[in-house]
């Protein structure tokens, strides 16, 4: 199973460094049946695209209480087992919960797929989006257009190869997709 665990910048150093993502459950979002029953729909990969989405999200949360990290989201793309990665049934139609799924297991970073982030021009929407986030939380629409504004933004691709560099560098300006 796909699953899409959400980071920060200084997150992915540590795990760079450790070689594994977080200690104790891993907080991840994957394609689940809550997941596909909210989406309506079949395509594997708008349901993926959903749930990256939904990390890219909680990666931003991590932002908001992580007032030194470098404002740009990261989403860890890993392979598990089916049977390692795990909803919380009584969350299960939740919308702040779908696609939710915790991991048990320690997650190697060696089995990571790929890795998502914000390229450098996403900064001040994304910093402007973390500081939203509790506002809109409760409602504020106002609050709620500036966290949109960060997801207007795609996360870029990289190949795990690349992950001293993002770690290393801490510009992406200069990094091609």
């Amino acid at each position: 199973m796909r699953v899409y665990v959400p980071l920060t910048l200084s997150g992915l150093a540590e795990a760079y460094k450790t070689g594994e993502l977080q200690g104790g459950p891993v907080v991840a979002y994957a394609v689940t049946p809550a997941l596909r029953e909210w989406y309506l729909s079949d395509d594997i990969e708008e349901l993926e695209y959903a749930a990256l989405s939904r990390a890219a999200l909680a990666s931003l949360r991590l932002l908001a209480v992580d007032p030194g990290a470098v404002r740009r989201r990261v989403v860890v793309a890993v392979d598990v087992p089916d049977r390692a990665a795990v909803a919380d049934p009584d969350r299960g139609l939740d919308p702040s919960a779908l696609g939710e799924v915790r991991v048990s297991q320690t997650v190697p970073l060696a089995k990571a797929a790929a890795v998502h982030v914000d390229s450098a021009d996403a900064e001040a929407d994304v910093a402007a989006a973390a500081e939203a986030l509790g506002a809109a939380d409760v409602g504020d629409d106002d609050a709620q257009f500036i966290v949109d504004g960060a997801e207007d933004h795609e996360l870029l691709w990289f190949a795990t190869q690349e992950i001293a560099n993002l770690v290393g560098l801490g510009d992406l300006g200069d990094v091609e997709e």
